[in-house]
């Protein structure tokens, strides 16, 4: 089919309005499998030379555009350059279990190894985006997935108690450190970029992470402090979080977020996020991941162009795509089933209004 990306669109949904053309959206997309659906080898490219990035961003930007999504989604974390990274991924602890560790760690070192890594990426996707596609992403990672990382799941719930001094700092020195990246990212790459976005996974399967008490006095500040400086760069913001996080959505929504992405059926019907949430905040997401893995692919098209019409009905600024990623293990005829249902609701939509007209 003839299709013309327009981040636009997109832009609608984050303002909370009814796009003409349903867009798809997914938080991230694994290069592996993008090479499956391309027939393509490029993964290995991206952290190559500069001809090598520019191959990489061009396959990973194709591959948007051929499976009709009007953004790219692409993000560069902060947690995978973190000196002694890897307690996010569970297994061992953080670098930082004390008061020296926090002392010691090289807080004013990590925007410059950050940005070794980061800026030519970006410039690259930069040069790669096709003609009327823009960028959903920035800089990876938002403020509870760092502090995991920097000391670890459950160390963190000792440290509020042993040390509560030293456990709001850390919040703090994560605040400062994601405030200096979005404020040079904005600088040099906003132009790239329609809507800025971070993950920050708060909620497992019937609970918040962490107590909702901790989220308030610790972790909303610190969003609070990125976000005002998103806003102020004239950027829309589209938070992921997984899990049951009903109990601080209203904060979290208080804060001046545009949209919510992430949803699994078994916390809630998809239903029950639009009837809450959908007259303040834009949703982005609502087919369980599940779903792509388990069913047949003309179960999976038929069932996603029931849902995606719902909820494109019943919501102001809707995106259809997956409650999560699109992980290596997703099959790829799960995945296409999902964007030809995309696809059949857009073309039913247009002959609706070519009717009408």
């Amino acid at each position: 089919m003839t299709f013309t990306p327009d981040y636009h669109y997109m832009l609608d949904v984050l303002a909370n309005r009814r796009p003409a053309r349903l867009p798809i959206y997914e938080h991230l997309i694994n290069p592996p499998f993008m090479e499956g659906v391309l027939n393509t080898q490029f993964a290995d490219a991206q952290f190559g030379d500069a001809a090598d990035r520019a191959y990489f961003h061009q396959q990973y930007c194709r591959f948007y555009r051929e499976m009709t999504y009007d953004t790219v989604s692409f993000e560069v974390t902060i947690t995978d350059l973190l000196p002694d990274h890897g307690a996010l991924r569970g297994g061992k602890k953080g670098p930082i279990q004390t008061r020296a560790d926090c002392d010691r760690y090289p807080w004013d070192e990590l925007p410059a190894r950050y940005w070794a890594v980061a800026g030519p990426q970006f410039e690259a996707l930069r040069a790669a985006l096709p003609p009327g596609m823009q960028a959903v992403g920035g800089i990876g990672n938002g403020v509870f997935e760092t502090s995991e990382d920097l000391v670890g799941f459950e160390p963190l719930a000792y440290l509020e108690i042993d040390d509560p001094e030293l456990f709001a700092e850390v919040f703090v020195r994560i605040g400062d450190l994601m405030l200096n990246l979005w404020t040079t990212f904005l600088e040099r790459y906003a132009d790239a970029y329609a809507v800025c976005r971070f993950g920050d996974d708060l909620g497992y399967k019937t609970n918040t992470l962490t107590s909702p008490h901790t989220i308030r006095a610790h972790i909303l500040p610190q969003y609070r402090r990125v976000l005002d400086t998103i806003k102020a760069a004239g950027k829309p913001f589209l938070w992921h979080s997984c899990g049951n996080i009903f109990s601080i959505m209203d904060d979290v929504i208080a804060l001046g977020i545009n949209a919510k992405h992430s949803n699994e059926d078994t916390i809630a019907p998809y239903e029950r996020w639009i009837e809450r949430y959908s007259d303040r905040i834009a949703l982005c997401g609502g087919i369980d991941v599940d779903i792509l893995c388990q069913r047949a692919p003309a179960e999976i098209t038929e069932l996603v162009v029931e849902r995606g019409r719902r909820y494109r009905a019943m919501a102001r600024g809707y995106a259809l795509g997956s409650g999560n990623s699109i992980p290596e293990f997703v099959p790829v005829t799960g995945y296409l089933a999902m964007i030809e249902a995309a696809q059949r609701i857009r073309a039913l939509e247009a002959a609706e209004h070519s009717g009408e007209a």
